[in-house]
């Protein structure tokens, strides 16, 4: 599904992704790493924030580069960033309404695909009415992955969704990532490791702008620099 091949990205003089691979197919696949790593350069090469100076990025076969992000989206990818960027001043309602408004076909799934998101996340349908930015912060994190999901996309991208959000939210976020995947697919950049090996079939550690390490999530748990860099044991 989505190809990144030998990609370079500079910002300035700094060479921040170096020659770097990755590939998600209809699966969950995570991206590990420290702050400062490249994890979110390499998220807005995909979706067209930060071209390549080389290297290829495909979506179904299809080239992204050329394709500008509004085209990317189009494709078939959703991504919920970091800064969540919800509408504060907007329901709940129109924000999901608003994931599906510029995608051609996911208007015409909008109430079917509510209720899926309403499956994976009750709360929302409890607050359909509540202005987004009176939510807490584990609610708008569900939020901005709904409004994402309104799109109807093939691949959705989240980037660092735990971050903020305490403990007990986390490891209920997670378990709700295992229901997201059955029907999309998810690429996910993260710091807490712990929780994500749980949630991901695939992982790939990226250090220094270098994919260092590719496996299944089991062997990643594992493997003795996971344990020791990321995993604290």
């Amino acid at each position: 599904m989505l190809g990144v091949k030998e990609i370079n990205n500079y910002y300035g003089k700094l060479h921040v992704l170096r020659d770097l691979s990755i590939k998600v197919g209809k699966e969950s696949v995570g991206l590990f790493g420290p702050n400062g790593a490249g994890k979110t350069t390499l998220i807005n090469a995909i979706i067209g924030l930060a071209k390549p100076s080389s290297g290829e990025i495909t979506f179904e076969d299809k080239s992204l580069l050329p394709l500008e992000t509004y085209q990317i989206i189009r494709q078939g990818i959703a991504l919920v960033p970091q800064s969540r960027e919800l509408f504060p001043l907007m329901s709940v309602r129109g924000n999901l309404e608003s994931g599906a408004s510029y995608v051609p076909g996911a208007k015409e799934k909008m109430a079917q695909t509510m209720e899926f998101i309403f499956e994976i996340f009750p709360v929302l349908k409890d607050r359909l009415n509540q202005l987004a930015g009176t939510l807490s912060g584990g609610e708008q994190r569900m939020l901005a992955i709904g409004r994402a999901l309104m799109a109807t996309p093939k691949l959705i991208i989240l980037d660092e969704p735990s971050l903020g959000l305490q403990p007990s939210l986390v490891a209920h976020l997670f378990h709700r990532l295992k229901e997201i995947k059955k029907g999309v697919s998810i690429l996910l950049a993260e710091q807490n490791v712990r929780q994500s090996l749980k949630a991901v079939d695939r992982g790939y550690v990226i250090e220094n702008g270098k994919i260092v390490l590719e496996d299944d999530s089991k062997v990643l748990t594992n493997n003795e620099h996971v344990k020791k860099s990321y995993l604290g044991l």
